[in-house]
């Protein structure tokens, strides 16, 4: 069944479960089990082969090849860490304090809503990073604003991947940077180099360009759809920003003793934890580059797991120093810590359940038989960005990695337009870049959407029911552009194409949903 159709049967059967159950880690499971049942199926004992094989993968997320894997290890220490500092800026009074502070500043909900867009802008070195970052920092501004912890992680969510995917200087820019070089020298394309073909291809990521400008037109016209509507109505009416019959969300905290605190106790150890975690990128960047100093070469060989665990160890040590300085007593302190740990124990099961479940996926074949579908089909080249814009989207969706997706894609995509005709590059390579983005903001076992819902203080399947729609409509929206793109051959009338749709698509939610009262 690998490399087959039938390898999309477990994450189709997961998603559909999430939606018709809302219970993320039921569906995650399921979807294992029938994966890992299909790969052992015809072996001599399929139930035992399968358990191994699930056991196996598990146990890879903490020890690889007899060590320590780092990768997924620091992800989640880095999880604990962000809980306990969140918990701890809380106990200090912190969160109160900026609240308060905020709130004698910004003055309305779009206000609230808008600061913590453009802290999801400003901070694109890394989506995880933001993720995290912008969600607890704008949760406290948010909450007083009565403003959905839904709507929070959508605005977290579709401004962190968009952005990183446009920026060079980001851990996303150079990893896809380091793939188009490789492209362009495996074709002998000379006339872009590998920097120059990415800051050229930015544009033409209609997909990421929108998302950024939908959450601003959302915010503005107050475009609240479907699920989002109801969980913006029901904080705006009674002030619950969480529905609390699905129990405490991942990264909240609830109720922990503070005392009388000051804004510094929230500033400095967010400021600490972003001036850290840069310094960490770089210093392990320039180690991976063996010398090489260039911007490009140290976000290239940055390692970002470790920069984050080291960060959040300066940030806790930071925050602790600030405790004691207000002279919290040492239990608060000792309750403070737990409270922040069991806040992130529902993400972490998640995070274990997705890697799971995409190691599956791989096993299975899911991106190969997606990535053989384009390479066997006889396609009017005008259609080519489109359909690799859809392709890449379903395999990112599928897989739940954007960052997989880039690595299977983007090598097909070069390949056929230098098997075809070679000004369709850079244009074939945008579409999958954008089309990666739309899969993973659509993919409830998608890290990052996992990480948006967790730093924002959201219910997992609360924010993949309420961006859904928005995603979809960008999709939409981009599918437009890239058909205008294919037909006429310019970047440019493919995103005017885009633009003028994204216009008259905001003129038509404005009028089918119009402004909830209070919002």
């Amino acid at each position: 069944m690998e490399g087959t159709i039938f390898s999309l049967i477990p994450p189709i059967l997961a998603l559909v479960m999430v939606m018709l159950t809302r219970r993320v880690l039921l569906s995650l499971g399921v979807g294992i089990v029938v994966g890992a049942f299909m790969i052992n199926y015809g072996n001599g004992n399929v139930f035992i082969d399968s358990i191994q094989q699930i056991f196996s993968i598990v146990y890879g997320i903490f020890i690889d090849e007899g060590a320590i894997n780092s990768w997924e290890l620091y992800i989640l220490f880095f999880l604990l860490l962000l809980g306990m500092i969140a918990s701890l800026i809380a106990v200090t009074g912190g969160s109160r304090a900026f609240g308060e502070w905020a709130m004698s500043r910004v003055k309305t909900r779009v206000g609230a809503q808008i600061v913590t867009v453009l802290l999801g802008i400003i901070i694109f070195i890394d989506d995880y990073f933001n993720s995290l970052t912008v969600g607890n920092v704008g949760r406290p501004l948010t909450d007083r604003h009565r403003v959905s912890r839904a709507k929070l992680a959508y605005l977290v969510d579709s401004t962190a991947a968009p952005m990183c995917v446009i920026a060079p200087v980001s851990s996303w820019g150079a990893y896809i940077i380091t793939i188009i070089g490789g492209i362009l020298v495996s074709h002998s394309v000379t006339q872009w180099e590998a920097l120059t073909a990415f800051v050229l291809i930015a544009p033409m990521n209609f997909y990421a360009i929108f998302a950024v400008l939908m959450v601003i037109a959302v915010i503005y016209f107050k475009l609240d759809i479907g699920q989002m509507r109801v969980h913006e109505q029901r904080a705006i009416e009674t002030g619950a920003v969480v529905d609390t019959s699905k129990g405490t969300p991942p990264g909240d905290q609830g109720d922990v003793p503070a005392t009388s605190g000051k804004v510094g106790d929230l500033i400095w150890p967010i400021v600490t934890l972003i001036v850290a975690t840069v310094f960490f990128m770089i210093t392990t960047g320039i180690e991976g580059a063996e010398g090489d100093t260039s911007i490009l070469a140290i976000f290239e060989n940055t390692d970002v797991a470790a920069a984050l665990l080291y960060g959040g160890l300066v940030s806790l040590a930071i925050t602790l120093a600030l405790s004691f300085t207000r002279k919290v007593e040492a239990t608060k302190i000792g309750l403070g810590l737990w409270a922040g740990i069991k806040s992130m124990l529902p993400a972490i099961y998640i995070l274990i359940f997705a890697w799971t479940i995409i190691s599956i996926i791989k096993d299975l074949g899911t991106g190969t038989y997606l990535a053989s579908l384009v390479q066997e089909t006889n396609l009017n080249l005008a259609y080519l960005p489109v359909i690799l814009f859809i392709i890449a989207g379903f395999m990112a969706f599928s897989t739940g990695t954007s960052w997989g997706t880039f690595g299977i894609m983007l090598p097909i995509a070069g390949d056929i337009a230098a098997a075809t005709d070679v000004s369709l590059m850079l244009p074939v390579l945008a579409a999958v870049l954008a089309g990666s983005i739309f899969g993973d903001h659509c993919s409830p076992i998608s890290d990052t959407t996992i990480l948006s819902s967790t730093g924002a203080g959201s219910h997992h399947i609360d924010h993949v029911m309420t961006q859904l729609p928005y995603a979809l409509i960008i999709a939409g929206i981009s599918i437009v552009g890239y058909l205008a793109l294919g037909l006429t051959g310019s970047a440019i009338v493919g995103f005017l194409a885009a633009a003028v749709t994204f216009v008259a698509v905001v003129i038509v939610l404005k009028k089918l949903f119009p402004a909830l009262k209070g919002a």
